[in-house]
């Protein structure tokens, strides 16, 4: 099993600091594993989520594993459940029947070690770049030492060194969602949940998200379990080493996928390899099939 910080977890899901931590954030998450666990971090076994006492059904009879350290991309149509799904990972809701663990555990309320990164970037406009970061360690009441060792840590990380003292008003939508994944990532959360983090940007600034991503997540230190929720079938194979194909609502998991493209990525020669194109046409072809029939 990989390094995991001894926490506390608070009734909002935000992961609480015990009072004492490390004074090197870097050499401690360097006391990871080198190789991830083969036992699946997020297991859902014939899981459902229905609305309206049953009126809805958002998914039903689900089953997918996610496994220790990869990152799993889900695609399908909208409506599938894709977000209802994450949401109930995240501990936000409940689901209505069968089992949904974390770590073996079943899931009752917001669980300790995970982060989730939403579409609209969340900013609080009244507070700056390094306090909006700084939200999730300042609600944990983690010391004045470590949240400043890893919100400079992270703001450096993507790019934002210089702009702690700017207001979200003053930053583009790309900054801002960079501030995002920062709050998320400073909590240093073994489960990283992505709810379609990009899909509000425009293309250009999309594509470098999508690359500092990459670049992040291939550091052994940053490396994440990660599912990551997108209508973009481009956006799922560049990201993922999985990707998870779900049906129409009620969603179920129709095919999951295997990723030839190793870490790290170049970007560019993915894009040029016959196995992309490929895979994108037959990724495409299920999202078709997915789709439900429309009336006569």
């Amino acid at each position: 099993m990989g390094y995991r910080l001894a926490a506390l977890t608070a009734p909002n899901g935000i992961t609480q600091l015990p009072g004492r931590e490390s004074k090197n954030l870097l050499q401690t998450r360097l006391t990871m594993n080198a190789e991830p666990s083969t036992a699946p971090v997020i297991v859902a076994a014939n899981a459902s989520k229905l609305f309206l006492d049953g009126a809805v059904t958002a998914f039903r009879q689900l089953d997918l594993e996610v496994r220790d350290r990869e990152t799993l991309c889900i695609v399908g149509p909208s409506g599938c459940g894709k977000t209802t799904l994450l949401r109930c990972i995240a501990g936000l809701i409940d689901v209505s029947g069968g089992r949904l663990l974390l770590g073996g555990a079943p899931v009752k309320g917001p669980p300790q070690g995970v982060a989730m990164v939403f579409q609209h970037f969340g900013l609080l406009p009244w507070k700056t770049v390094y306090a909006n970061a700084a939200f999730g360690l300042t609600l944990a009441g983690a010391p004045a030492a470590v949240i400043r060792e890893r919100v400079t840590h992270y703001l450096d990380l993507v790019g934002l060194s210089g702009f702690e003292q700017h207001y979200p008003y003053q930053l583009s939508g790309g900054m801002q969602q960079r501030v995002g994944l920062v709050r998320a990532l400073a909590i240093d959360p073994k489960i990283l949940l992505m709810d379609e983090p990009f899909a509000s940007l425009d293309a250009q600034t999309r594509e470098i998200l999508q690359e500092e991503l990459l670049r992040i997540m291939e550091r052994l230190e940053e490396r994440k379990t990660m599912v990551f929720i997108t209508h973009s079938i481009d956006e799922a194979i560049l990201l993922g080493d999985r990707i998870a194909v779900m049906t129409a609502r009620p969603g179920r998991i129709k095919e999951v996928i295997d990723l030839p493209f190793g870490r790290p990525r170049d970007v560019e020669a993915i894009r040029a390899d016959p196995r992309y194109a490929e895979l994108r046409a037959h990724i495409w072809h299920e999202l078709r099939a997915a789709r439900p029939a429309r009336a006569a």
